[in-house]
């Protein structure tokens, strides 16, 4: 067990200070943050590894669809006008499923921002998990926090020249395999992943892999936590999904303050002390160059890194972890209360403990039924309203759809023997990856009869065709009526198909048009 004075007092200032506000376009400040170690930093690896896995290993995983489409699991196959996600097929005028999860995507962020703060920009937001990988890489390099820093200050050497050049040759590896990553999501992976090295692959490709390269290159190696300042709207936005039961990272300095390092000699003299030794280590490790002891800032992303390397320092000096920890602020302002016996003095962390040390019965403590509280139950209320609606149709929707256009010029014709004819496009939709038989039958439309061009069979009122495996067919259909039998100049009828095989029918009302000197 340390001393105060024993535990290392690191010399990190904090860049984007909440007490003075750097000028919007001043020169950035360059942040070398210390690796942390702890439960935090250690999720973080965890989300890290499997936010990128599922990046950078999806395209490659394979789903048989039969022998009439792709067996790629995930695939935005654009030529085709398709999305494939493993059993799911998605068609131009199913959009809406994908419009339905943004819908979840977006409600989703407000439960997790209203819940637990900014969890998202902390651990899973891409600019978060790839500068996490950009700096596993500087620090394999070039070391931790005081190396670099020395590095960074020194004079151009042969050694500085070989660190720096290998470090961006690595990152730019990095953005690249990102930028590659990416188009393989928009065509068979094998395939263009040959084309790609072979130099045959469409010039889009090589231009969606540079400017990926470009911007992975610069927003994660180069920029860092400008794109969370400057960039994204999100720090902003998130304070309207905030309130009093919020957890957010806090510094509790209704126990830690005042701070000293020299907690002997102030005790000694009568004078209140608090558990925070000064030491910097909260502000060392922290990837947007904060001091967290500033209070809740714009910059702060939530990822607990403060959290961990606090507690490594409590844990050196024997006190309990905590200092900087998730709480809500209603909590935060009740041990305030009692650390300041009502506001009526300043901090005095003597109030919060007994004469034993303890913390006091009177300190609120974070319960996770804290959390649920109307506004998170509208959030997930809301979230899985809309989940439920998408999974329920996506369940109950039809795979064999018939759409019709009736011709517009001529609306109809008057054939030679009386009757009167009128045409129409006929699309017939198979949306399975299977060959089928449909079946189409007119309903209504006394005495009428179908026929189809391009196919060699009398005028009926039904009639089988063919289609493709996941594909449109268009039929050109006359529909003709005897002239006795029309009974008003607009009627109504309807196309029927049915698929046999799979009992799967759809309808559509159509029009049928005639003379006014008929009726």
């Amino acid at each position: 067990m340390l001393d105060n004075t024993q535990v290392e007092r690191l010399e990190a200032e904090a860049v984007n200070s909440a007490k003075v506000r750097q000028p919007l376009y001043a020169p950035r400040k360059k942040i070398f943050p210390k690796r942390a170690s702890g439960s935090f930093r250690r999720f973080k690896w965890l989300v890290m590894a499997i936010t990128l896995g599922i990046y950078y290993l999806t395209p490659w995983l394979r789903w048989d669809r039969g022998p009439f489409a792709p067996d790629q699991a995930v695939l935005i196959d654009l030529a085709n006008r398709r999305f494939y996600f493993f059993f799911i097929e998605i068609w131009p005028q199913e959009f809406y499923y994908v419009a339905g999860l943004l819908v979840m995507a977006g409600i989703g962020l407000f439960l997790i921002t209203s819940t637990v703060g900014r969890a998202w920009c902390g651990y899973t937001c891409p600019q978060t998990v790839w500068v996490d990988l950009f700096l596993v890489v500087e620090r394999a390099i070039e070391g931790d926090r005081n190396a670099r820093i020395k590095l960074d200050a020194g004079p151009w050497t042969a050694r500085k020249f070989v660190l720096r050049v290998s470090k961006h040759a690595i990152w730019l590896v990095i953005a690249a395999a990102t930028g590659g990553a990416w188009i393989f999501y928009f065509a068979d992976a094998p395939t263009l992943i040959g084309e790609v090295f072979t130099g045959t692959a469409a010039p889009v490709a090589y231009i969606t892999i540079g400017v990926l390269t470009a911007t992975t290159y610069t927003f994660g190696g180069l920029m860092r936590e400008q794109v969370c300042t400057y960039m994204c709207p999100w720090p902003r936005i998130q304070a309207a999904m905030l309130d009093e039961n919020s957890l957010t990272v806090t510094y509790n300095d209704w126990r830690g303050e005042p701070r000293s390092r020299h907690a002997k000699k102030v005790q000694a003299a009568g004078q209140p002390v608090g558990d925070c030794v000064d030491c910097n280590a909260c502000v060392a490790v922290c990837p947007m160059g904060i001091d967290i002891r500033d209070g809740q800032q714009l910059e702060c992303i939530t990822c607990a890194l403060c959290i961990d390397a606090c507690d490594s320092v409590m844990d050196k000096l024997g006190k309990e972890r905590g200092l900087i920890s998730y709480a809500t602020l209603s909590d935060y302002n009740a041990n305030m209360a009692v650390a300041t016996a009502g506001g009526s003095c300043s901090v005095n962390p003597s109030l919060v403990r007994t004469d034993g040390g303890a913390f006091s019965d009177r300190l609120a403590h974070f319960h996770i039924r804290k959390i649920f509280r109307p506004r998170t139950f509208i959030y997930m209320g809301a979230w899985s309203a809309v989940g439920i609606a998408l999974l329920y149709s996506l369940l109950t929707r039809d795979r064999l759809e018939v759409n019709v256009l009736h011709d517009r010029n001529p609306q109809f014709v008057t054939l030679s023997d009386g009757s009167i004819r009128n045409g129409y496009t006929v699309k017939l939709l198979n949306m399975i990856p299977e060959p089928r038989t449909i079946v189409v039958t007119m309903q209504g439309l006394r005495g009428g009869e179908m026929s189809v061009v391009g196919i060699d069979l009398p005028a009926d009122r039904s009639f089988a065709v063919a289609v493709e495996p996941d594909r449109l067919k268009m039929l050109k259909v006359f529909v003709r009526q005897p002239a006795d039998q029309v009974g008003s100049a607009t009627q109504t009828f309807k196309f029927r198909v049915e698929d046999k095989a799979s009992f799967e029918t759809d309808e559509y009302t159509a029009t049928f048009n005639a003379p006014e000197i008929t009726r």
